[in-house]
């Protein structure tokens, strides 16, 4: 064998997802394309979470820049950057942080290619976490996808596992306009042998987690696996289902979700965010548009509840879980026992 040849154990690596992340952050950074990545306690203390540690001593201040206690102006700064030739990477430290930004990302990064006639490029990653579930509280708990859904010119990215978290990112750190990419505090510690020869995954490729017949289940970030979790659960009863990664958001790969809809005929969505104008909301209403005839009955969403988030024992009846996916499976098909 040629000493240039990769082996299986070259290829893949055991990485937990914040790792599989940190190593596609070093793989762009020493990459010839110049870039800044920014963001609150990036430096020496390596990310709130630690995604980014290690890359400070190694990239350097001029690179891995510790930025204000202003979002709006580090968004900012990372679209002057963008637009100028350097791709710029903004860590928004909290996803219930870009309220103090959203002007710099809907009326700025998202428009200045339409504004500037296709002349202007803003290559802008920005990366900020889901941390549902900590005790956070209601200003920094939430799930805020669905804001952004409704904003033409941006890509939003939502990765539910290391695998996918390093391919989906690479493509997002190619892309030449803005991308959001959310990340989940829960999620960053699962581990999963992740083939780091692998090409980028595309934008807009929806993942089959698991086969079923009877009931389709669309489940973003954390809420795979507790779909999971549900479809074993029912898989014992004789309740088949079938669960839908859609991995991107924007664009979303409606193909593979309707044609799983074909089939089974029953569709739950889930996901952390609330359930009013959620991702769940829009899917029920494509799913009505594009295979009204194929629904049995009609869709179920499984969201977090309508109210802030609590950061007391009641978190969790405010979070959807296996449980919640299961109740919402069995309104579907009427079964007699459901709530």
């Amino acid at each position: 064998m040629s000493q240039t040849m990769l082996t299986e154990s070259d290829t893949l690596v055991e990485l937990t997802m914040s790792q599989a992340i940190n190593r596609a952050l070093v793989e762009a950074l020493e990459g010839a394309e110049p870039i800044v990545h920014l963001g609150q306690d990036l430096g020496a203390y390596g990310g709130t979470f630690g995604v980014t540690r290690g890359l400070w001593e190694r990239f350097g201040p001029e690179v891995i820049r510790d930025g204000p206690l202003c979002e709006s102006a580090t968004v900012g700064f990372g679209i002057g950057l963008a637009i100028s030739g350097v791709r710029a990477i903004v860590e928004i430290e909290f996803f219930d942080f870009v309220g103090v930004c959203m002007d710099q990302i809907y009326n700025q990064a998202a428009k200045l290619h339409y504004l500037s006639g296709g002349r202007l490029q803003v290559p802008l990653l920005l990366r900020t976490p889901i941390a549902a579930r900590l005790g956070g509280g209601p200003q920094h708990s939430q799930s805020l996808e669905a804001w952004f859904m409704h904003i033409p010119g941006i890509k939003i990215v939502m990765p539910s596992n290391a695998q996918d978290a390093y391919d989906l990112l690479r493509t997002a750190l190619a892309d030449r306009n803005p991308v959001l990419y959310i990340e989940n505090v829960r999620l960053y510690g699962r581990r999963q042998m992740v083939d780091v020869s692998s090409p980028p995954r595309p934008f807009g490729q929806a993942r089959t987690a698991r086969q079923g017949e009877h009931v389709t289940v669309v489940a973003l970030s954390a809420l795979v696996d507790e779909a999971l979790k549900a479809a074993a659960t029912l898989a014992e009863r004789g309740i088949s289902i079938e669960v839908i990664d859609p991995c991107t958001i924007a664009p979303l790969d409606l193909d593979t979700i309707l044609d799983s809809l074909r089939r089974t005929q029953h569709l739950v969505v889930a996901h952390d965010g609330h359930k009013t104008a959620g991702f769940g909301a829009e899917l029920a209403a494509l799913c009505s548009e594009h295979a009204f005839d194929y629904l049995d009955a009609p869709v179920e969403r499984v969201a977090a509840l309508d109210v802030p988030i609590p950061s007391g024992p009641s978190l969790n009846d405010v979070y959807p879980d296996a449980d919640s996916i299961i109740r919402g499976v069995e309104r579907t098909l009427g079964l007699a026992n459901a709530l």
